[in-house]
């Protein structure tokens, strides 16, 4: 599984670059970004980041600029459209999910609701 799934979620090559050097900085090759979605949050969904190296069955991989995405199939439907980008400035670091599929998210934009 590769670009075919670019669909579901794509990144900034902003984010790529900073994906690429976590990684580098842990000095694990095989890690990948794994995004998922649980309840809660203010607005009753949130997306959670994580490094993993474990790749489940049916998860869907999206890779971009030598890097890759982790999507889990329930997550997918949430995220179908949406593109993952890193943002920088006086508040802090964080990466940011520019979701079609939500109806409204939080003010933070950590979470979100359908």
């Amino acid at each position: 599984m590769n670009n075919q799934y670019k669909k579901y979620i794509s990144f900034t090559k902003r984010a790529a670059k900073k994906i690429k050097n976590l990684i580098e900085t842990k000095k694990n090759n095989n890690l990948k970004l794994r995004i998922y979605i649980s309840g809660g949050g203010c607005s009753g969904f949130q997306y959670q980041f994580i490094f993993d190296e474990t790749i489940n069955k049916n998860d869907i991989i999206i890779t971009q600029s030598n890097v890759s995405l982790i999507v889990d199939p329930i997550s997918s439907q949430y995220l179908y459209g949406g593109q993952i980008d890193y943002l920088e400035n006086l508040e802090g670091s964080k990466f940011i999910v520019s979701n079609p599929n939500a109806k409204n998210t939080c003010g933070c934009g950590s979470s979100f609701s359908i």
